[in-house]
């Protein structure tokens, strides 16, 4: 059963998706990405070095990383938000390492070589799925810097194979919903955060049930409707990037 949410879609629908690529002029690779109201700025930043404790005794790097940064800006919600600076929330430290886990399991690390990315995802205006946007708008980022460095020939190997991209589900009202905005999310039964790979294979699932349990077959209609969502996000991210991820 499919109804009519707030904004005029229905269950099964996700939100517009836009991607504007080269955002920013000083990034490797930037992109905006905006989920309906949702609107995040991603950057890809290289460093020619890696942290300290992925260097052998010898002080060779081991392979390269990739790490993650989430905030969201002070008038990014309905009200003003204090600016984090010394010290970091536990939901902004949580989101931080969901967007570096979930890229880095798409990332031959080897391939890499001695090189850091920074994946920073700037949150500008907040109507819900800001983490699973931060994800499918940080991949192409990352593409896009990885591309560059590649081309520069600071890497021999192009060390993405796979396109990967993230989403909400949950349950509002008993009815299974794809692409939560806030005033779904806040008043949902359960929320749940996908992140998938082309193939269909499962990066992370992270569902919690908000005062309500949930049945399997719910679950199961939750993940057919985020695999739906997913493979849709992919399909717009190769609009801009092409089939081939090396270019």
């Amino acid at each position: 059963m499919s109804n009519t949410r707030t904004d005029g879609r229905v269950n099964n629908e996700a939100r517009p998706l836009e991607i504007t690529t080269d955002y920013t002029m000083y990034a490797e690779g930037s992109v905006l990405i905006s989920s309906g109201n949702t609107k995040i700025i991603c950057t890809a930043s290289v460093e020619n070095k890696v942290p300290d404790w992925l260097l052998d005794k010898d002080k060779k790097a081991r392979h390269g990383w990739l790490t993650a940064e989430y905030g969201m800006l002070p008038r990014s919600t309905g009200s003003r938000r204090k600016r984090e600076t010394a010290k970091i929330d536990g939901r902004t430290q949580e989101i931080q390492r969901l967007i570096g886990r979930s890229l880095r399991s798409v990332v031959d690390l080897d391939a890499l070589g001695n090189h850091t990315i920074w994946i920073d995802c700037d949150v500008i205006q907040a109507d819900g799925g800001t983490r699973t946007a931060s994800i499918t708008g940080g991949f192409v980022a990352l593409i896009l810097a990885l591309r560059k460095i590649s081309q520069e020939g600071r890497i021999k190997e192009f060390p993405v194979k796979e396109y990967l991209a993230a989403i909400s589900v949950g349950i509002v009202n008993q009815q299974s919903m794809l692409d939560l905005k806030y005033d779904e999310d806040k008043n949902a039964e359960v929320d749940m955060n996908v992140v998938m790979l082309d193939c269909g294979e499962f990066v992370e699932v992270q569902g919690t049930a908000e005062g309500k349990t949930y049945s399997r077959k719910q679950l199961n209609s939750m993940l057919d409707l985020a695999e739906q969502g997913i493979h849709s996000h992919i399909a717009a991210q190769k609009e801009i990037l092409g089939n081939t991820l090396s270019g």
